[in-house]
């Protein structure tokens, strides 16, 4: 069995509504250095991650301490939105984590995003740690447990899921820390 850790990116420089690609503020950056020390006697381990700057500002410290270079994967990456304007993304976002949204009532682009997350994880085939984010790590979350809850829980900035997977299913080993992400 093949180990995935999913590690949420650090807090961003800025919020969903204000900036496409924020990387890090000071917290996220030392969130991201602990994150690191604490999953450090695991490795070394190949790092994956998203193309965005928080998750690859995220994964530096994993490849600092382990001399490593990440692999940039796309399909580990943000929800795709039906809209570039902020505004209009961050509406669509609080909108599809509201309540007992299902991944059976978003449309087929939403549905297939998260079946390329789920694919992405299970061609993993050595203990790897992700760097990803909110929706992705509730994607492989929901895949794991059967969950069709968009939303099945809140992974704090830098925790670490830890997954399973034989190539054909993703088990869940351990959930991340949670806290109250603020969607506005």
């Amino acid at each position: 069995m093949t180990r995935l850790f999913l590690v949420r990116h650090g807090q961003p420089l800025a919020r969903y509504d204000q900036d496409h690609d924020p990387g890090l503020d000071d917290v996220g950056r030392a969130q991201a250095e602990t994150a690191a020390r604490e999953l450090s006697p695991l490795g070394p381990l190949p790092v994956v991650t998203s193309p965005l700057r928080r998750t690859r500002e995220t994964a530096a410290p994993f490849e600092r301490q382990w001399s490593v270079t990440a692999s940039v994967q796309p399909a580990v990456g943000e929800i795709k939105v039906p809209s570039e304007d902020l505004g209009e993304r961050s509406a669509w976002l609080v909108e599809i984590l509201r309540g007992e949204r299902r991944w059976q009532e978003l449309d087929a682009d939403r549905r297939s995003w998260r079946d390329g997350v789920v694919d992405a994880l299970l061609e993993l085939d050595t203990d790897t740690v992700v760097v990803t984010h909110y929706i992705a790590i509730n994607a492989a979350v929901g895949a794991a447990t059967g969950d069709d809850r968009v939303l099945n829980f809140r992974p704090d900035n830098c925790s670490c899921t830890v997954l399973e997977t034989d190539g054909r299913r993703l088990t869940l080993i351990e959930r991340g820390r949670e806290r109250e992400t603020a969607v506005t």
